[in-house]
């Protein structure tokens, strides 16, 4: 590894130490009853999670875009190999994901597509959509936009019913 992958990996292991420390039984128990057992939980709060993403990012101060997505990808992503998502790691990255998002690039709904095809829980899907893509796509040049019509317009034709809602929703709100 080098340069932003050691930067990347060492910020990952700092949210996730930071979010397992900051969890509580009760609210992983909570947790994994509302959203049926599909991510594994550490019971942090809402607030710990933020607070978390804030300070990895005071921390951590030289994430660029690659940076900063690579480090969503990590944390939407199994800590280790075997185990399930975790839920608060998945809200990390979309805490990331809100507080970069003038950062994103229309070539970064790929990666987005992923993340809400693999979501699990509304409470994910819901800010990936309101506070990462919409103020994403409304914030693309014309040119930019015009690609970000053509995902959209593959995601109303997605088998995924997940997908296809999303653009409809995006599709909806910005006019595109």
């Amino acid at each position: 590894m080098t340069g932003t992958a050691d930067v990347v990996s060492a910020a990952a292991d700092f949210v996730d130490r930071t979010l397992q420390n900051e969890g509580a039984w009760y609210r992983a128990d909570d947790v994994g009853a509302r959203l049926g057992g599909v991510l594994a939980s550490y019971g942090s709060s809402v607030g710990a999670v933020r607070g978390t993403v804030r300070d990895a990012l005071r921390k951590f101060k030289d994430l660029d875009h690659d940076g900063t997505v690579m480090l969503a990808s990590a944390l939407w992503g199994q800590p280790r190999p075997g185990s399930r998502p975790v839920f608060e790691r998945r809200l990390a990255a979309v805490v990331l994901l809100q507080s970069r998002v003038r950062l994103l690039r229309h070539s970064d709904l790929t990666r987005l597509e992923g993340f809400l095809r693999s979501a699990q829980a509304a409470d994910l899907t819901g800010p990936l959509l309101t506070d990462v893509l919409v103020p994403l796509l409304a914030g693309l040049g014309e040119r930019e936009r015009q690609r970000a019509g053509v995902v959209l317009a593959r995601w109303r034709e997605d088998p995924d019913p997940q997908l296809r809602a999303a653009a409809g929703a995006l599709e909806k709100g910005l006019s595109i």
